[in-house]
Formats: structure tokens, C-alpha cells, sequence
């Protein structure tokens, strides 16, 4: 499995960009295969390939209008958020010969929360986000979880054994290509050690520019640890030691590098959404069960530990499936003031709302639907269908709009 090349679902819509759009950013946590996709499309079309990950190459990027000049017409840099000083370049480039397909950039950084790199191409450039892989990538399906949610047919759904699934095992595993090729947990854990080391002397350093980042990995475990929780900055500063605002620094290079993704909350009024606090995950599941020290021995253990996690793992798998959906898709959770909750909110563009629980239960009593039902009732007739996923076998239908499905149904839903 080491040298497969697994499709990438995100692929017809990043090249129906290249087809309109001067230049187009693929971004996304580092090693989720941006890179392999990139070189693909590189190869196909002939064009020069370079990566600022080499040093050399790096250098010459100084110079930005001559680097660019001996680059051609059209070119795929990968990793350019390690050189911010080309997209002022890139700028004057495209506005000197405004064609489609012109550049193709990668980065590991989200360059929307890093101030001054997008605003050069602002009306020039689409920003694509690639996750690590997905189960349906990874079992070559094409998912339509996503899709069948906001249909009016039933949802159809074939029978399967979750547990033949052994969910705790994908749950640790996770999506990035190198450990889905690696059958060892051993080696598995090892290439998520040099990973996250990586992540932190490279990555955030290079963004941070600053020396002072010996707390990160203390605070990565307590963040670990609080996957799905609402982030409550005073509490982590106080557990970790790092004054509030050091800590608020931190968090901020930590989801600009993709090593978390918070998600925020929903409400029917946009300008509320800003000022609540949001949820913790992580872009991948395999790198929170990895901080938290919960192998997927442990998962199978403690119960505690496996709702969290899968909940991370749920929710990358949604993100996914909105990252490459035809329309679309924003994801949220929702919470009143008295405590109802819904793990994940799915508004669609024209204002219909799905939601999605997530329970690590093999059996429900229907108390799991609560927070689905005061969503429903918060939204009306806008509200289109709620769904548990549990770590049961069968799709049943609890109420009207509301259903039962097994996590599976993710990666299988018809």
C-alpha cells in the first residue's frame, strides 16, 4: 500500500478552477497528499514543479520577479506560504497576462488567517482546502453522506456490521495517506511523533518567527484532551501555565498550520455566530488520538475517550465531503443557553438545516435525539433531517426527519 495513489474526490473541482481562475491555492494540513495531487496535475499538463520545502530553491525566491520570470507562463510552487514575499509578484504577473491556469499553489498554511499573503490576490485567486484522506477515498467510494442529507427520498443505506469495522482502529488511524499505508501501530505512532515535531519546529516557527515555542507540546496534550469541548482559553492557561495571551498567540498559529480546526457555532443570527466560543478538534483524528495518548487498544477500553474522538473523526469526514460538495455547505454546532446541543450543524446555501449527533453507543433509548428536536423546532419547516450516528448496525427511523444510522453511513449512504 506504501506507493498507492488514492483519487482525490476534491480533484474535478480543483481543476474546473484551474479552467477559470487566474491562480489557485490548495491548501491544508502538511503530508495530506496536497503535494501528490499538485505533481499530478504538474506531469499531466507539462508544467515546471518546484517546492519551496528546498532550500535552494527557497533562496532564489528573493528575487521574486526574476524567480517567476524562469518559471514561464504557467507553473505549480508548492509550499509558498515559506515564501510570502512572491505573492505581491504573482500579483504583477497574472495582471500583466490575466489568463486561467496561470499558477497553482500549494501551502500547509491557511493563508487567510495569515494577514497580508491573500491580499495581494484578492479577485485572482480560489482557495481550495484538501483534508487527509477520506474512508471513501481510502475504500475508493464516493461518498454522498453530505448530499443525501438535504434530498426529500428517504435515505437508503445497505446493511453493515459496524463493529467488522472496528471503528476504534479508523478512528487512530486517521486519514493521512503515510499512515493508512503503514499496517503497524507501532510505525504508525512513530511517523505521528516526527509529524507533530515537525508541525512545531518547522511549521509554526516558520510563521511565528520566534524561538520561544518550548510549552507548545504541553498545550497540544491539554487541547488533546478537550477535543469536542468549548475551548475555554482562561482554563487552558491556567492547566498549562501559559499566560492568556501567550495562549491566545499559540492558538491562533496553531490553527493557521492546520494543527487544529475549530468549528463555530451556529445561529439563526450571523453576527452571534462571532462571539461565541468555539469547539476544539483537530483536522484529523489519528493526531488527536495521538496527543491524548488513545491508541485504539485504549479506545476500545475507555468509552470516555472514544466519544470525543470520534466525534473529531465524524467531523473531518464532513468537512471533507463539503470541501468538494456541487453547493455550499457550512458546518456549525449548536447550543442554548440551557444546554441543549447538536454536534454539528449543516446549513445549505439556500438556508436548509441538517443535523448530525454523534454517539459512541451500540444501542440508543431515543433521549439522543433532544438537542436534534429543539434544533428542529428553533428552525421549522427549514430543518430537513436529523441523524445519530451510533456505533450500532441497522438505519431505523425514530420520528419524522429523524434517524438512526450507523457511523458507517458516513462513507456508505446511497
Amino acid at each position: 500500500m506504501a506507493n498507492r495513489i488514492y483519487p482525490r474526490h476534491l480533484e474535478p473541482r480543483l481543476r474546473t478552477a484551474l479552467g477559470d481562475t487566474p491562480v489557485v491555492m490548495l491548501t491544508g494540513a502538511r503530508q495530506s497528499g496536497k503535494s501528490t495531487l499538485a505533481l499530478k496535475i504538474a506531469a499531466e499538463a507539462g508544467l515546471p514543479y518546484v517546492t519551496l520545502d528546498d532550500a535552494t530553491t527557497l533562496a532564489a525566491t528573493r528575487d521574486a520577479a526574476a524567480f517567476l520570470q524562469g518559471l514561464g507562463e504557467r507553473a505549480v510552487i508548492d509550499e509558498v506560504q515559506r515564501a510570502p514575499w512572491l505573492f505581491p509578484a504573482i500579483k504583477v504577473a497574472v495582471d500583466r497576462a490575466r489568463r486561467p491556469g496561470r499558477f497553482l499553489l500549494t501551502g500547509s498554511a491557511n493563508v487567510l488567517l495569515v494577514p497580508k499573503v491573500s491580499e495581494s490576490l484578492a479577485g485572482r485567486m480560489e482557495i481550495l482546502r484538501l483534508w487527509p484522506l477520506s474512508q471513501g477515498e481510502i475504500l475508493g467510494i464516493r461518498e454522498r453522506f453530505l448530499e443525501a442529507l438535504f434530498e426529500k427520498r428517504q435515505p437508503a443505506l445497505p446493511h453493515t456490521k459496524t463493529r467488522e469495522l472496528e471503528i476504534e482502529s479508523v478512528v487512530a488511524r486517521g486519514g493521512y495517506p503515510e499512515l493508512v499505508a503503514r499496517d503497524s501501530a507501532a510505525r504508525r505512532e512513530a511517523w505521528l511523533s516526527a509529524y507533530v515535531t515537525t508541525l512545531i519546529e518547522r511549521d509554526v516557527r516558520d510563521l511565528a518567527n520566534i524561538e520561544g515555542l518550548s510549552d507548545l507540546p504541553r498545550v497540544l496534550g491539554l487541547l488533546a484532551a478537550r477535543t469536542g469541548a468549548l475551548l475555554n482559553v482562561a482554563e487552558v492557561s491556567r492547566d498549562s501555565g501559559v499566560a492568556h495571551t501567550t495562549l491566545k498567540r499559540y492558538l491562533a498559529l496553531l490553527e493557521a498550520a492546520y494543527i487544529v480546526a475549530p468549528l463555530s457555532a451556529w445561529s439563526r443570527n450571523v453576527g452571534k455566530r462571532l462571539i461565541k466560543a468555539p469547539k476544539l478538534y483537530f483536522p484529523d483524528s489519528a493526531v488527536a488520538a495521538y496527543l491524548a495518548r488513545a491508541s485504539a487498544e485504549y479506545l476500545r477500553a475507555d468509552r470516555g475517550m472514544l466519544g470525543p474522538l470520534l466525534e473529531n473523526f465524524a467531523l473531518g469526514e464532513l468537512r471533507k465531503q463539503a470541501d468538494w460538495a456541487k453547493r455550499a455547505v457550512e458546518i456549525h454546532y449548536f447550543r442554548t443557553a440551557s444546554g441543549q446541543e447538536v454536534d454539528f450543524v449543516l446549513e445549505h446555501r439556500d438556508g436548509r438545516v441538517a443535523g448530525v449527533e454523534v454517539k459512541a453507543a451500540r444501542t440508543l433509548s431515543g433521549g439522543e435525539f433532544a438537542g436534534l428536536r429543539t434544533l428542529a423546532a428553533a428552525i421549522g419547516d427549514k430543518f430537513v433531517r436529523g441523524v445519530v450516528l451510533y456505533l450500532g448496525e441497522r438505519a431505523l427511523q425514530f420520528a419524522d426527519r429523524l434517524w438512526a444510522m450507523p457511523v458507517s453511513a458516513l462513507w456508505r449512504m446511497q
